[in-house]
This record gives C-alpha cells, structure tokens and sequence, in this order.
C-alpha cells in the first residue's frame, strides 16, 4: 500500500485542563508517521489549541479549521471517555462542519477506565454515520492508560497497542484511498 500517499487527520478530542490526550496522539501519529507499509501525511488537529467553542463562522479559524478537516483523506480521533460518553467540544466540532466529513473513512483510538473508552467511540460511530462518513472497525482502545506509558510519552509494553494501530492503518489506508479515488471520479451526493 506504500504507494497510495494519503493525508491523515488525527484530532486531538480532549481540551480539560491536564488532559491525557496529547501523549496519547503523539504516540498515535509518531506511529503513523513511521509505519514501514503505509505512506501518510498525518496534520494534528488539537481541539485544546482551535477552540471549538470560540470558532465562528465566517473567521479566519473557523476557515482554518474547515480546510484542514477539508484536506484530509481520512482521519483517527483521540477521544476521552467521559461519563460514558466523549468530551463536548469533539461534539461541537464535528457539527460545526458537514460536507468536509462526507465520504471519508474515520478511526478511532480511545482511552479511559475498564472499558478504555470504547462506550465513547461507540456513539461516535452514529454521529459519523450521520455525517455519511464511514468508520472502520479496527480501534485502539486504552485502559488505564495514565499506567501504559512513561514519562516519555513511550509505551511500557508497545506490543499490543501497536498491534492494534497497525490494523487499524491498514483498514483505514485502503478506505482511505478507495474513497478518495470515489470522490475523484464521481462527487458524493448527500
């Protein structure tokens, strides 16, 4: 697949004060940024840094913003999970935008308590859908992670969650490149 060049959004879904996510999506991107099989221009998109609540439309972030989430062919979401759910400000900015998400493959890479953030990215699923973009399967889910890694921002025990990134990868390159090839040859009508 290393021929297929695609960009990659990986969006940073936590802004709390003190937040996990930042290691967790700096982990992420170094990993896709230096996969041996795939060949991918990864942007961070850090809700912590774009503010979503602050975004109006017709600014200059909020044009920032869309044509970033625009440009990519696929993207991962690092998302909390919170009460069972995901962070307020993921939820505003994936509906401050709607036709940048059309016809793009989404991953998901959680973390929380037991369950790793997995109850979280489940109900994002629906909210993709409903934006017609398509979700993959694969995940990488964290439990405890504030226990998985070092002060480094490095894994104790990489084995697993690299596992699980490099499956993900690959179903969200092919989706990806497929979708991106759809699009080119015919628009998507929502």
């Amino acid at each position: 697949m290393s021929e297929h060049r695609y960009s990659l959004a990986v969006i940073v879904g936590s802004t709390r004060e003190g937040r996990f996510a930042p290691v967790v999506a700096n982990w992420f991107a170094r990993h896709a940024e230096n996969h041996p099989d795939i060949t991918v221009d990864v942007d961070v998109i850090d809700l912590g840094t774009i503010r979503p609540y602050e975004l109006r439309y017709g600014s200059e972030e909020y044009a920032s913003f869309a044509k970033r989430v625009d440009a990519a062919d696929a993207f991962v979401v690092i998302t909390p999970e919170y009460n069972h759910s995901f962070p307020a400000p993921l939820k505003h900015a994936i509906d401050l935008l709607q036709p940048q998400w059309r016809a793009k493959p989404v991953g998901f890479v959680s973390y929380g308590g037991i369950s790793g953030g997995l109850r979280a990215v489940e109900q994002l699923r629906l909210v993709f859908a409903e934006l017609h973009a398509v979700t993959v399967r694969e995940t990488v889910s964290f439990a405890g992670a504030g226990s998985l890694f070092d002060d480094e921002g490095r894994l104790h025990d990489p084995a697993p969650a690299t596992k699980a990134a490099d499956a993900l990868l690959k179903q969200l390159t092919w989706w990806a490149v497929s979708l991106r090839e759809a699009r080119t040859a015919r628009p998507y009508g929502a």
